[in-house]
């Protein structure tokens, strides 16, 4: 029986625009064409400025965070994915904390739940949206021009939800989420890496490997400039405070290597198919079982409470005067941004690198909170998000039974298949949130090209990305054994 709260949303989600899940088996090239399809109008949107807005006046208030996010200030992707991962953070919170009640194992809530985390995005797009045109997030705008940047925003969101939808549900490949963070993060890394357009206070490219490279050439007298080269050890760790660094570069090669590493540590349960005895096979639980889900909405959280924190600020306490807002954030503008100085804001903007704890007077603290919080955080999303996303052990053993694997050894029962999962999965699932939360705070404190949880994330997407194409390469060898295993995979 679904909950009131599912009840009162589901005459919305009956008016919102749906993508129909497909009525046939989609082929890989055709799912491959939409995820292409997808992602360039992704990246034209990313491309495209908003009309009607000044790009140099107001206030960057997501800077902190826009990799994550895959937005793009003042452009048609402004918002990003913020709306869609707050949507499915508020729904997971209120889930797991039973403020409403879901059965996941019936179609109807299960259909519910998902429909009305869709018309909570749109919701969260209109919201986001009016509080940064109200914030001056781009100056002081008129009625008309308010509404038409309203207009714009609400819309390139609807958009950005159908697109995520229509690459979930079977016409693509992944998910839109996953594909535009990925495409994000790898834009940041290539350019920060490759970055021959601007130029640093050492007179060397911004990016880090064209500088190595030009400052290699200088050492034999190539070049324009034919300049000196640079012989200052701090680039190599801190270039400039601000602009990559070889520590940097390194600290992304660690994350790649030990992402990988991690994703491949799995538990393999054997399997025998009950209609082919001889037909064997085994179900892996990953050590990273909940993959890079608990570090997005760790992220959508942080977000969120920086953006309003800044939001409040503006509005209501730009002097700092009022102790209670106090606590959220007080924050300095900084090259059209606002930076945390203290409060709650302050600690969970991610720190700007290991030389934080020199350079900053609460170091030390900022980094231990910063990583306190996101380790608990991903532990805690981990944990929540198997009971709500189809993985939990009821659910895994239902589709094992239903795709005609059976463990070897044990009775043909859900119940004791369930027992059986339970000794693995949870416990597997709150190491994997934990370890998760571990590297993308170690990558977030010694800083990385993008930003530490970004390449984190870019990481664990391409390997998703990898055992999908394979399962899809596989699945064109048909069999009805095949086939059925990796519809649980």
């Amino acid at each position: 029986m679904p909950s009131t709260f599912l009840k009162i949303l589901s005459p919305a989600v009956r008016l919102i625009p749906e993508v129909k899940t497909p009525d046939r088996d989609v082929s890989f090239r055709e799912k491959a064409v939409w995820t292409i399809v997808v992602l360039i109008i992704f990246l034209v949107m990313s491309h495209l400025p908003l009309y009607g807005v000044d790009q140099q006046a107001g206030t960057d208030y997501l800077w902190a965070m826009r990799v994550i996010l895959a937005s793009t200030r003042g452009t048609l992707m402004e918002l990003g994915i913020g709306p869609i991962v707050t949507a499915g953070l508020v729904m997971q919170l209120l889930s797991g904390s039973k403020i409403i009640n879901v059965d996941f194992g019936d179609p109807e809530d299960r259909a519910l739940f998902t429909g009305g985390q869709k018309v909570l995005a749109m919701f969260m797009t209109a919201f986001q949206a009016i509080a940064y045109i109200l914030g001056n997030a781009y100056g002081s705008l008129g009625p008309q021009e308010a509404v038409l940047v309203f207009a714009q925003l609400f819309f390139a969101g609807i958009i950005v939800i159908l697109m995520d939808e229509l690459v979930q549900k079977g016409w693509g490949l992944g998910s839109g989420v996953s594909l535009f963070i990925m495409t994000n993060v790898a834009g940041q890394v290539m350019y920060n890496m490759f970055n021959i357009i601007e130029f640093s206070a050492d007179t060397l490219p911004k990016g880090i490997v064209a500088a190595g490279i030009a400052n290699l050439l200088r050492w034999f007298g190539i070049g324009v400039s034919a300049a000196a080269p640079v012989v200052d050890a701090t680039w190599l760790f801190a270039r400039n405070g601000i602009d990559p660094s070889i520590l940097a570069l390194i600290v992304t090669f660690i994350i790649f290597a030990v992402v990988l590493y991690l994703e491949s540590v799995r538990v393999e349960i054997p399997l025998q198919y009950a209609k082919y005895r001889g037909m064997k096979a085994r179900y892996p639980i990953k050590l990273l079982y909940t993959s890079n889900i608990p570090v997005i909405l760790a992220q959508a959280l942080y977000a969120n409470l920086i953006f309003f924190g800044q939001i409040i600020w503006n509005s209501w306490n730009p002097l700092g005067q009022n102790p209670f807002l106090n606590v959220l954030g007080k924050y300095q503008t900084i090259d059209g941004r606002m930076v945390a100085v203290e409060g709650l804001a302050r600690y969970i903007t991610p720190p700007q690198g290991i030389f934080d704890i020199v350079t900053k007077e609460d170091g030390w603290a900022h980094i231990i909170i910063y990583a306190a919080l996101m380790i608990l955080l991903c532990w805690g999303f981990s944990k929540i998000w198997v009971d709500i996303s189809g993985i939990a052990p009821r659910d895994v053993s239902r589709q094992l039974l239903d795709s005609g694997y059976i463990v070897p050894g044990f009775r043909r029962s859900e119940r004791v298949l369930e027992r059986l999962l339970e000794r693995y999965i949870p416990v597997v699932a709150g190491l994997g949130g934990f370890l998760i939360g571990v590297i993308a705070a170690a990558a977030d404190v010694m800083g990385a090209l993008a930003s530490g949880t970004g390449i984190l994330l870019m990481v664990s997407i391409i390997k998703q990305y990898y055992e999908q194409i394979a399962k899809e390469q596989l699945s064109q060898m048909g069999g009805e054994g095949i086939q059925g295993l990796l519809g649980i995979l």
